[in-house]
């Protein structure tokens, strides 16, 4: 059984996403953090899957996105990351305007590229 965290509680919380700009699943999970209200620190990490050693050092993988809590303990790819967040964290009333916004962006992101 888990309980879910308040808003109060979220902001004194400090995770660490470990992500690309590029990588669609970094991207979802950050959609995912912001619609809940979470802050969180962005570690950049290197496209070569091989010079991730930071990274593993600090998940115990070279998959990205990872998320590493507070405790210690690291969450790895997208399905996991989400299952957590929805499992640990309530969906804020903003989410739903969060999402909104966000699927516009996305829209007016493929309109201009694909001309």
């Amino acid at each position: 059984m888990s309980c879910k965290l308040d808003q109060a509680k979220i902001g004194e919380l400090m995770l660490e996403l470990w992500q690309t700009e590029w990588c669609p699943a970094s991207r979802r999970v950050r959609e995912r953090l912001t619609e809940l209200g979470v802050d969180y620190m962005v570690r950049q990490v290197p496209v070569d899957p091989d010079d991730r050693t930071l990274l593993e050092d600090a998940t115990g993988s070279r998959t990205i996105p990872a998320l590493t809590l507070e405790d210690g303990e690291a969450i790895a790819g997208e399905q996991p990351i989400r299952g957590y967040l929805d499992e640990h964290f309530r969906e804020p009333t903003e989410a739903t305007a969060h999402k909104a916004r966000a699927t516009k962006a996305h829209q007016r992101f493929l309109r201009e590229e694909c001309r």
